[in-house]
């Protein structure tokens, strides 16, 4: 996973409530393995027109948003199915965070173990960032994970919090898989002692 420090950029506003996964990646979708290749559908029914053409009035298809790290949205985004290929689209599509008054509790997880990271900010902060962006396409800002701050380029700042330990985990880069792993010796001393006592098979 790629360590966060910083995202700088363009915002992109979605200025949509309730998100859910099944917008974000339509479940048609769902079927590689891996966690990369999901980007080019990410949004795919509000980016395409039913004959798969880029709907002109849709934010990520106007130029000015195209390559924006962060992405600012309405309340309870990420909302419905489980499903973590939703983050894996949003992280392969370039976003690096995701600015909202609320967010899924699924959701909110799914990103931390993608390295996206979910910045929960008041109803008033995220409606004057979208409005800043939506007025000024291009407006640029930086989330800052270390200072937990965002700032834009106008002089607009806010703070933020996040657990702790979903803190360090983003800034080293590392996940739950990470984790385990790092504790390879100990599992190992672990099934050694429970072998030699003929515990495990």
């Amino acid at each position: 996973m790629r360590p966060f420090r910083q995202a700088a950029g363009p915002i992109a506003p979605m200025d949509r409530v309730d998100v859910d996964t099944d917008q974000i990646i339509p479940k048609q979708f769902l079927k590689r393995v891996e966690r990369t290749g999901y980007g080019t559908f990410l949004f795919h029914d509000l980016r395409y027109d039913e004959n798969g053409s880029p709907r002109a009035d849709f934010v990520l298809n106007q130029p000015a948003y195209a390559n924006a790290p962060i992405l600012v949205a309405g309340r309870n985004f990420g909302c419905g199915s489980s499903r973590e290929h939703a983050a894996w689209a949003l992280s392969d599509f370039g976003f690096r965070a995701i600015l909202a008054p609320a967010f899924a509790d699924i959701f909110l997880s799914n990103c931390y173990q993608s390295g996206l990271l979910p910045v929960t900010l008041s109803e008033e902060e995220v409606g004057t960032l979208m409005n800043r962006a939506l007025e000024t396409p291009g407006y640029r800002a930086t989330v800052d994970l270390q200072a937990c701050t965002v700032q834009g380029e106008d002089g607009f700042v806010a703070s933020f919090q996040i657990p702790p330990f979903r803190r360090e985990c983003l800034l080293q880069g590392i996940d739950d898989v990470d984790l385990t792993l790092a504790q390879e010796d100990r599992i190992r001393s672990w099934e050694a002692d429970f072998a030699s006592e003929g515990l495990l098979p």
